[in-house]
């Protein structure tokens, strides 16, 4: 039986999926597994059964509105023992001093919530966020720092307006110490004597070529330039002990500035930045750039164009309601067909909590899992370009990372995974490299 199942493995893995069409629509009765796939981390035993009793419609709407849903009691206890979750960043660094117990309970806590969370869609749209505001972990601070940045910034707004998201990434310590905004000065005096750092480009560049318009976005280096001009003294009290969000006058460029043909007149403070967020926030560009990332994470690898234009026109229309966005995907015929439906190669995250949901696994300690996660191309909180890992399922199709998936679907299926405990007679569930693991 294993051979088979490796075999059968490889050869889904292999499976590219393009070229299916978008038009024709899949049976009705494979809806539930297109909506369990793509809304959560796999579907657990059972669930089918309780969207159809539920109605479908009824359980994306429930899914859409997360806090209508009762969390699952069983991770709240799990998650209670992960005393930096619910610390400051000042706390943190305070009780953490070297910070590598709190990223371990931070990775931790990711795994738990995607194995046993209730509201499966706000954990997916989590991921989704943190990858596309990307910050890494192990940059000095940062240690301190991710946890209020998961939870405060980014979080809260997964189902919200995009422009809250981005200036709530915008100010945060983590985001500002990640791309050095933190030591971005202009032609100002800093603290009343010359500044001895100049002005820092990187954030400036990320928000135009990652975070909103998108690298063909229609800006050019001098708006790059121009951008960061904006943001100099958004920086941190005490980075190194896990200090909050200030802004310093002294240490901003109060001359005019001119972003994306827009005027911003001379004298101005904290509210240069704040302009620039309203701008980007609403150019044509941005609507399509996240409305594609977002189709590329739901529909396909490469989304059709249509589709991207339709939830281009709500993200417009709705001033960037992320809810609203989604809503015009769901709707769409282009997400119920056949060129949609398990055509996605699913991240080392997706496929390990799939496969652990699948089996209804108790996890004692996430760390092995975590381990796991990590051999197969994705440490958590870890990527250190500020791209974050990749929508493209085709990103994680390569030789190591599918004989990592073919180990731990064994080590799995057989008890082996330390911290983990899986019931023997799911393993029939699993059949090791079933399709539903491999692709979603």
């Amino acid at each position: 039986m294993c051979y088979r199942a490796l075999a059968v493995l490889v050869c889904v893995s292999a499976f590219a999926g393009n070229g299916v069409p978008f038009q024709k629509e899949i049976p009705k009765d494979e809806r539930i597994k297109q909506a369990l796939n793509r809304f959560t981390f796999g579907p657990r035993p059972g669930d089918a059964e309780h969207v159809q009793s539920m109605g479908l419609k009824k359980w994306i709407d429930w899914q859409l509105h997360p806090s209508r849903i009762a969390e699952n009691p069983v991770l709240e206890a799990k998650l209670n023992g992960l005393g930096s979750l619910s610390m400051s960043s000042r706390e943190i660094a305070q009780n953490y001093p070297a910070g590598r117990m709190a990223a371990r309970e931070l990775a931790a806590a990711k795994l738990l919530r995607a194995i046993y969370s209730n509201r499966q869609l706000e954990e997916v749209l989590t991921d989704f966020w943190f990858n596309h505001f990307n910050v890494y972990l192990e940059k000095g601070a940062d240690r301190y720092l991710v946890t209020a940045y998961e939870r405060d910034a980014i979080r809260p707004h997964v189902l919200g307006k995009f422009r809250d998201l981005l200036e709530a990434t915008a100010k945060s310590p983590a985001m500002l110490f990640y791309l050095d905004n933190w030591q971005s000065v202009g032609d100002a005096m800093e603290r009343g004597r010359p500044a001895r750092r100049g002005l820092n480009e990187n954030y400036g560049r990320e928000l135009l070529e990652l975070h909103t318009l998108g690298v063909d976005g229609g800006y050019t280096q001098k708006d790059v330039t121009e951008v960061a001009r904006c943001f100099t003294g958004w920086t941190i009290r005490q980075p190194r002990l896990g200090g909050e969000f200030v802004f310093n006058g002294r240490a901003h460029d109060r001359g005019e500035k001119r972003v994306l043909g827009v005027k911003i007149l001379a004298g101005g403070g904290i509210e240069d930045g704040e302009k620039v967020l309203d701008l980007v926030a609403r150019q044509p560009a941005t609507a399509h750039f996240i409305s594609r990332k977002l189709a590329m994470r739901f529909v396909a690898d490469d989304p059709p164009a249509v589709l991207v234009g339709r939830m281009a026109q709500t993200f417009l229309k709705s001033d960037g309601d992320l809810r609203a966005v989604l809503k015009t995907m769901i709707d769409s015929k282009e997400f119920w067909s056949v060129g949609a439906y398990r055509t996605k190669m699913k991240s080392p995250l997706e496929f390990v909590a799939s496969a652990v949901r699948s089996m209804n696994g108790d996890v004692d300690e996430a760390l092995a899992l975590n381990n796991q996660v990590a051999q197969m191309g994705e440490p958590l909180f870890r990527k250190q370009e500020p791209t974050g890992y990749s929508n493209s399922g085709t990103e994680w199709m390569n030789s190591a990372g599918l004989v990592a998936r073919m180990n731990f679907a064994l080590s799995l299926a057989n008890n082996h995974v330390p911290g983990v405990k899986v019931a023997t007679d799911a393993g029939a569930g699993i059949t090791l490299g079933a399709p539903e693991f491999q692709r979603h």
